[in-house]
């Protein structure tokens, strides 16, 4: 199986319901920002205060040719993946893109969690109160490169266990998986 690349701002749910996804189509799943990390021992937070955003977004387009190549992986994409160089076009000709939906408010939601927050690089520093503005404001902005995915999905209901693995099983079937049921 072709790779299936899921796109979104961040908090839209790419790695919670990826890796329930990889799991129930018996793939490997591969967050590309941990994937990143792994190969330069340094998180993404630190790799944008030392390197800067640009050696990132070089990282990040050799990291995804590297994964664009795999067979039988969900790959979760970091929020401005789509956004930069031909990563569109790559993933589109690599592999499935899916781009996950969900509201503004749902989104600020996820991110004001602090586990969450403290791993973010834009909003790491920011006030809780400016962050949905800021969220709205990226969005807007980065709507005409997550358009280009081939698949638009709503990942709204991925609040609890259970409701992620029937969201992945919804995801799984526009794909074309034929899943047996399970709640794993």
């Amino acid at each position: 199986m072709k790779p299936v690349f899921l796109i979104g701002y961040m908090g839209c749910g790419k790695t919670t319901l990826g890796e329930v996804l990889a799991r129930q189509m018996q793939c490997r799943f591969i967050d590309l920002d941990d994937f990143i990390e792994a190969r330069q021992g340094m998180s993404i937070v630190r790799i944008f205060d030392e390197m800067g955003e640009n050696r990132f977004r070089e990282l990040e387009t050799e990291a995804l040719r590297e994964v664009a190549v795999m067979q039988d992986v969900v790959v979760s994409c970091g929020g401005g993946t789509p956004c930069h160089g031909d990563h569109m076009a790559l993933m589109n000709q690599a592999g499935i893109t899916v781009w996950l939906t969900t509201s503004p408010d749902c989104i600020t939601a996820r991110l004001l969690l602090p586990e969450q927050k403290a791993k973010r690089p834009k909003i790491v520093n920011l006030p809780d109160e400016a962050v949905l503005p800021l969220v709205e404001k990226e969005l807007q902005a980065r709507s005409p490169y997550y358009s280009q995915s081939q698949i638009q999905f709503d990942s709204t209901d991925i609040e609890t266990a259970a409701a992620t693995c029937r969201t992945a099983r919804r995801l799984a079937a526009l794909l074309g998986q034929d899943l047996p049921f399970s709640e794993k």
